[in-house]
């Protein structure tokens, strides 16, 4: 979730993608199917927005300080 392209942030377990944070869609959703035991991510959304935001923050510091290498 940190370029400009790239539209969510997941949390997994065993392989399996149990929840992730669609930016494009402003939401968290909860990717388990329906005969798995219910599982909340309270708080998890607004994390991902937070980690987002210092990410591309990072990003933005080393393009500048490594000249926009190629990637």
């Amino acid at each position: 979730g940190c370029s400009d392209s790239d539209g969510l942030d997941m949390y997994g377990l065993d392989g399996e993608e149990m929840w992730y944070a669609d930016f494009n869609k402003q939401e968290g959703v909860v990717a388990l199917p329906p005969f798995a035991d219910p599982f909340t991510f309270p708080g998890h959304y607004e994390g991902a927005v937070g980690n987002q935001g210092v990410c591309k923050g990072n990003l933005a510091k080393c393009i500048k300080a490594y000249k926009n290498p190629e990637e």
